[in-house]
């Protein structure tokens, strides 16, 4: 599965990193990944233990387990009754979700299933800066999110043991609220570290991997060091955009894209526009 990236300055030195949505995609094919995942710890313990598997295949049986949990217990929380306290505590969730960093969530796109990516870009903007600005958020991806995530696990005994003492004296389930969303982190920096070394793989020179410019300025973004091609299909491509160069070029001001523009490049390129107006802020 080839993955579509769009790469574009949004204000400054704030470049905006994103994944479009591929629609060919069915919207519950998340939903049938965890339908063939463990449902019971039963289940997941003897899925861990059929076989010689690897450890990163019973990483992820665990993940896949812990995503589906988390799931179900969101949608739970998310058709709870107005008012209730299970809908303040959705309130809550998504206000948590809204502070995670826009970078988080463009390397969690990155799935294992990516064979290769298209990067879409301004066609004024160097292309080996932006393949290079690639290759740094994934590296720089692998080295944050690995330590985030062995921070993250290193906090779940104690949470997970908080909450039930708190439970135990019958107080209300407020300590799960924390506990859910060390797990939650835990498993969304897994995601993240996995997608970054995926990323970070795909624009990478490899044997068979070569730079690939489409468009007619194409000898504009030549880059010296990738000229050959290798002869099956590249893992990454870096296609220079018109389009998307005169829409930036509109706005000359030092305060960014205006949020009209940034709705119009979403729109066009099938964006979340939620996720782009982020970068407005974050550094990464």
């Amino acid at each position: 599965m080839k993955a579509k990236l769009i790469v574009f300055p949004i204000r400054g030195r704030n470049w905006c990193f994103t994944r479009s949505i591929d629609h060919t995609l069915p919207a519950s094919s998340s939903t049938a990944d965890f339908s063939q995942s463990p449902s019971t710890l039963k289940q997941l313990w003897k899925s861990i233990n059929t076989g010689d598997k690897p450890f990163n295949a019973k990483a992820e049986l665990f993940t896949d387990y812990v995503a589906n949990k988390m799931n179900n217990g969101w949608v739970t929380l998310e058709n709870a009754p107005d008012g209730s306290f299970k809908k303040k505590i959705h309130g809550l969730g998504l206000w948590l979700l809204s502070r995670v960093k826009p970078s988080e969530i463009f390397l969690k796109s990155i799935s294992k299933d990516v064979t290769g990516v298209e990067v879409v870009y301004p066609s004024s903007m160097n292309a080996r800066l932006v393949r290079r600005r690639l290759r740094h958020i994934a590296m720089r991806g692998t080295i944050i999110h690995r330590k985030f995530f062995y921070g993250s696990v290193s906090l779940i005994p104690l949470s997970s043991a908080f909450s039930v003492r708190m439970c135990s004296v019958k107080i209300l389930p407020l300590p799960n609220v924390p506990f859910f969303w060390i797990l939650f982190r835990s498993y969304s920096h897994w995601r993240a570290l996995q997608g970054s070394e995926k990323l970070f793989q795909l624009v990478s020179d490899g044997s068979q991997s070569s730079n690939t410019y489409s468009g007619k300025k194409e000898t504009e973004h030549e880059d010296s060091e990738n000229e050959s091609l290798g002869l099956d299909e590249p893992h990454w491509v870096l296609t220079p955009s018109k389009e998307l160069e005169n829409i930036v070029r509109q706005e000359d001001g030092n305060d960014g894209l205006s949020r009209g523009t940034i709705e119009e490049i979403c729109k066009i390129y099938d964006l979340n526009t939620q996720d782009v107006v982020k970068y407005e802020k974050s550094t990464f």
